[in-house]
């Protein structure tokens, strides 16, 4: 028998059904990467720009590099005989398995992204039916070609795959965060502040799911709710270019912010994505669009939405594929299918009972010497919001922004201290967040508002109310009297 160099299952266009087997091998060698803090990736595509490349296996450690795993299920007696040809490229002894269409792949990526070559990749062959015994009857060329040190055999233990993944390094890598957010764009979670992050576990079995005709999303504020469908969007769109996706915002601000980190998602991704196919609409948008041209329909923050429209939107007659986005901050809630949080994890909560008004300002002035004005948000009610803008001129010598959700990005700028009220707090976040007004704010509306906050929320009042005991129950770290 003669068999060419084999071609590697890391070709371009494959899909799911190169999956590898669930083997006893298999389950050693992931046993083993666990142990030893290495990421897995199982059945990934890597996309860049029209193209995409499928990988079955891929093993990440951020002090080593990118493992990648071809299985064979050739067994002794089909190789005892073979006369293998080495392919004219193959001159190194790390590249002598057939992986350099997935080795260009990765290093372009990495190079139209980051500019530079990337991490180094380790290749190595899962030999199912064969056993280390067997490997030392085969002839020189063949040991050649396949060192040893690259082959996982059947009967390799989980000391012996340990031994052959830790190969002594000195390499300076970036994190694996970076790594694979480079490589999957489809969970390249990006922040408002552009900072890259790997999207967790439960956000790439959300991302990665199949299409339902109906599927509710529950999590709580700053679990990345709205990250997650911004991406798994790109990948709908990447699996199938002709896809018609309507995403619903409550106002013409939050539509246009998300708008935003759309294009700066895909701009990163480089993949060909027309985002002028993916629709962004408010309400009443989506009420004079042709709902039924839509293949996916999904509506985020359905808590700011009239229950008239929920209800219809919910009882259409076009049998749509629709995704509902709820906050859920109750703690412990196991219909939760977000439960870790990022956004402001570990912020404070102060308290301040004194007169409002007042209060604010002196929060505001201090804030200053430490901060820039945009990185400050504060909430009331539409008449004490224009008494504080008029006050913070005045006073603190402080450039305000009324937002007016109702008006588009691109007539305000977010570049100055935000001042908004609970309706409007829609795709906000800032630093420093100072909620007033508590007692009269809807509930809901009142946490969505505290959950903007990335490092301290200072809740000021003159009173006590149900509202404030809630808000101290629930989140009081530190109290200011």
């Amino acid at each position: 028998m003669k068999l060419p160099f084999f071609k590697s299952l890391f070709n371009t266009n494959k899909t799911k059904s190169l999956s590898l087997p669930e083997s006893l091998l298999i389950k050693s060698l992931k046993a083993t990467a666990r142990k030893n803090n290495f990421l897995i990736f199982e059945d990934i595509t890597i996309y860049h720009h029209a193209s995409s490349f499928f990988i079955p296996l891929l093993l990440v450690d951020d002090t080593r590099g990118i493992f990648l795993f071809e299985y064979k299920d050739w067994s002794y007696d089909e190789l005892k005989t073979a006369n293998i040809e080495k392919a004219s490229q193959q001159d190194s002894a790390k590249d002598t398995l057939a992986f350099e269409k997935a080795h260009d792949y990765i290093r372009r990526k990495f190079n139209e992204v980051k500019h530079h070559d990337g991490v180094p990749i380790f290749n190595y062959l899962l030999m199912e039916n064969f056993n280390t015994g067997e490997y030392q009857h085969l002839n020189d060329s063949f040991q050649k070609l396949l060192p040893k040190e690259r082959i996982m055999f059947n009967d390799s233990s989980e000391e012996t795959i340990s031994s052959k993944l830790l190969e002594p390094s000195s390499y300076n890598l970036p994190s694996t965060t970076e790594i694979m957010s480079t490589l999957l764009i489809q969970y390249a979670i990006i922040d408002a502040q552009e900072n890259i992050f790997l999207a967790s576990q439960e956000q790439m079995e959300f991302i990665n799911a199949d299409l339902q005709v109906k599927t509710t999303l529950r999590a709580p504020s700053g679990s990345g709710k709205t990250s997650a469908i911004l991406l798994k969007v790109i990948l709908e769109k990447l699996r199938n270019p002709s896809i018609k996706i309507v995403i619903i915002k409550p106002t013409n601000l939050a539509c246009d912010i998300l708008r935003k980190r759309l294009l700066n998602t895909i701009e990163y991704a480089i993949v060909t994505i027309d985002p002028a196919s993916i629709s962004v609409l408010t309400p009443t948008q989506f009420n004079k669009a042709v709902a039924k041209s839509s293949d996916l329909i999904i509506c985020d923050d359905t808590e700011f939405y009239l229950d008239e429209f929920m209800l219809a939107i919910k009882n259409t007659r076009y049998k749509k594929n629709m995704i509902f986005v709820e906050n859920s901050n109750v703690e412990g809630d196991k219909a939760q299918d977000f439960s870790k949080v990022f956004r402001g994890l570990d912020k404070k909560a102060i308290f301040y009972e004194a007169n409002e008004h007042a209060k604010t300002l002196q929060i505001v002035s201090s804030l200053l010497t430490l901060c820039e004005p945009k990185d400050i948000l504060i909430v009331s009610n539409s008449l004490s919001r224009q008494k504080l803008q008029d006050d913070l001129k005045d006073f603190v010598e402080a450039q305000t922004v009324l937002v007016d959700s109702t008006n588009s990005l691109i007539n305000q700028s977010l570049d100055n201290i935000l001042l908004t009220n609970y309706d409007d707090t829609v795709s906000l976040e800032a630093k420093y967040v100072i909620l007033t007004d508590i007692a009269s704010a809807d509930v809901k509306k009142l946490e969505y508002a505290y959950n903007l906050c990335s490092q301290i929320v200072y809740l000021v009042y003159d009173s006590s109310s149900e509202n404030l005991e809630l808000l101290r129950n629930n989140f009081e770290s530190t109290k200011n009297i």
